[in-house]
């Protein structure tokens, strides 16, 4: 049985974003879900993209004219064409946005809380 890693309550999101990597192009995909520190991006097919390879992600958010970007690396690319994304940096407007959505969803406050205590002693 595998141990879980993570230390970030993920929330399934569904949104189009676009995935810009250092080998180059902007790219749309699909957020299957997002967490504080991270995303699981579903891309088209023949999308390729390397573990490790920097990148920025932007999620628009509906209904408005906010974005949430997000940079970071590719932690790991999967056969299935998703691709998970970590989060090494985020803006102030997008880490609220962010923070704002994580809420709704988790309907915790004290684990919103604790997850966000631990992003500020993570790094």
């Amino acid at each position: 049985m595998s141990q879980e890693r993570r230390h970030f309550s993920r929330i399934h999101f569904l949104s189009n974003a676009y995935l810009t990597t250092a080998s180059g192009g902007r790219h749309i995909g699909e957020i299957r879900d997002l967490s504080l520190k991270g995303a699981l991006v579903a891309m088209a097919s023949g999308w390729q993209g390397r573990s490790g390879e920097g990148c920025k992600l932007e999620i628009p958010l509906n209904h408005s004219d906010a974005v949430v970007i997000m940079e970071g690396h590719l932690a790991h690319v999967g056969d299935n064409n998703t691709v998970g994304i970590r989060c090494e940096s985020i803006d102030l407007d997008s880490i609220s946005h962010l923070r704002r959505l994580v809420e709704l969803n988790l309907g915790d406050p004290e684990l919103l809380n604790r997850e966000l205590s631990a992003l500020v002693s993570h790094d």
